[in-house]
């Protein structure tokens, strides 16, 4: 009888981690309270109560704006505004920061049941339960590092990941001009309308694809001409026969060194068909001027051969800097078994220089694929077609979503392309890193 009684009470002490479990589980702090752990206990109790006072109701509120996106439309009579109504993207935006607010909520009130368990666990194994102050010590002593970067974390989800959502919703609204712009008028969510729009109709399927086309020859042809073209300049320079080296590299550095977008400009002029510095050098020497920023192919010539002249110079610094870490032996192994300089080049020179420039041509393709601010400094998208929908010849994936977005409402298709161009470059970024011996630490 003694034994049954013994064998009972060991049972019963075994269950403590699931009781107090299950008493967090029915409200955060019941649990520690289990544990004979009183002042955590209330701590987590009155957090619970904050938001059952507090959050409850913006919540609910915020997920039901989120679901419906308003109810009530703006009501107008003579040209008055009686009733101001909901406004659809509002809603959608507070509703999306209550899904986060009720995220962390959902993730406190999952670490209160599991400190509940564990100190049950603590219990049921006979070892000592830590006091008040004991575990705040203990919070901070282990967790110190995330305490420190909590801070970096709660600033990327709010400026990054907020954003990116948020975009990634319209693409699945009907919010646009002129028809679904609130206040005026409600938005709708209408699912995947907009990426079928996308990729069916005729004039949007044909604009994407030539946008999309030209954007990556664009990020392709630019990225390779400033990197071989940085090479070739920095090999030249690295030659014993070149004299004066540190002059033609300071030279070569100015255009680098002048801010870009004053450097674009200047080029847009002198590009100008009818008094641009180019077509009057061309007709002194007896040739016809070219039609720079008007025909659509030259457009196109104009465009890279500026970002030729912006972006060599770095490249011809980072490839002088590499070359100056290759060892003379191997120049001179290499001499004494007759291999030519070109044969140097390429088994010696080329190889160990790309390995440093492989990490960031993957980069500088990625910062191409959306450089807005050169396309449309330079050419503004131009010149026009009149087969595409709010895009010119020169206009890559992100400059027609600025065209589509600021100059033309189209909110929620220009999200779709928006969403769609982050995927790509997202797909394509992993996939180059993954597999960039550099980033690995193999050479």
């Amino acid at each position: 009888m003694s034994n049954e009684f013994e064998t009972k009470a060991s049972h019963k002490d075994k269950s403590h981690s699931k009781i107090a479990a299950l008493l967090s589980v029915l409200f955060m702090g019941l649990g520690q309270i289990y544990n004979k752990q009183y002042w955590k206990g209330i701590t987590w109790a009155i957090f619970e109560l904050i938001v059952i006072i507090f959050f409850i109701k913006p919540i609910a509120n915020g997920l039901h704006g989120l679901i419906t996106l308003g109810e009530t439309p703006q009501v107008r009579q003579r040209g008055r505004i009686i009733d101001q109504g909901d406004h659809s993207i509002l809603l959608m935006a507070e509703g999306l920061m209550m899904v986060i607010v009720l995220v962390a909520v959902i993730g406190i009130y999952y670490l209160s049941v599991r400190d509940a368990y564990l100190v049950g666990k603590l219990r049921e194994q006979g070892q000592k339960i830590l006091s008040f102050k004991e575990s705040v010590r203990n919070a901070w002593d282990n967790g110190y590092a995330y305490i420190l970067i909590t801070p970096t974390a709660i600033s990327m989800l709010l400026l990054t990941v907020f954003p990116l959502t948020f975009t990634a919703l319209i693409a699945f609204t009907n919010f646009s001009s002129p028809n679904y712009l609130p206040p005026r008028a409600l938005v709708d969510w209408v699912g995947i309308e907009q990426f079928v729009r996308l990729f069916t109709m005729e004039s949007w399927r044909g604009t994407f694809l030539g946008v999309f086309s030209w954007t990556i020859i664009w990020a392709v042809l630019s990225t390779l001409l400033v990197v071989f073209a940085g090479l070739f300049v920095a090999v030249v320079l690295s030659q014993k026969v070149v004299k004066y080296t540190k002059f033609w590299r300071n030279i070569y550095i100015i255009p680098w060194a002048v801010p870009g977008f004053v450097s674009i400009l200047i080029f847009r002029n002198m590009y100008n068909g009818q008094f641009g510095v180019i077509n009057e050098m061309l007709q002194s020497i007896g040739l016809n001027p070219v039609p720079w920023l008007s025909d659509p192919m030259w457009a196109k010539v104009a465009v890279l051969l500026t970002n030729l002249w912006l972006g060599f110079p770095f490249w011809m610094a980072l490839f002088t800097a590499v070359l100056t870490t290759i060892s003379k032996e191997l120049y001179e192994a290499a001499e004494v078994d007759g291999a030519t300089i070109v044969q140097q080049f390429r088994k010696i020179t080329f190889p160990i220089v790309m390995v440093a420039a492989v990490p960031l041509m993957v980069f500088t393709f990625a910062f191409n694929f959306n450089q807005l601010t050169f396309i449309y400094l330079m050419t503004e998208g131009g010149p026009a077609n009149a087969n595409y929908n709010y895009a010119g010849h020169t206009d890559i994936l992100l400059s027609w979503i600025f065209k589509m977005t600021l100059d033309n409402g189209q909110y929620a298709i220009a999200s779709a392309v928006a969403l769609v161009v982050f995927l790509i470059i997202a797909g394509f970024a992993y996939f180059n890193l993954r597999n960039t011996k550099a980033l690995k630490g193999d050479v």
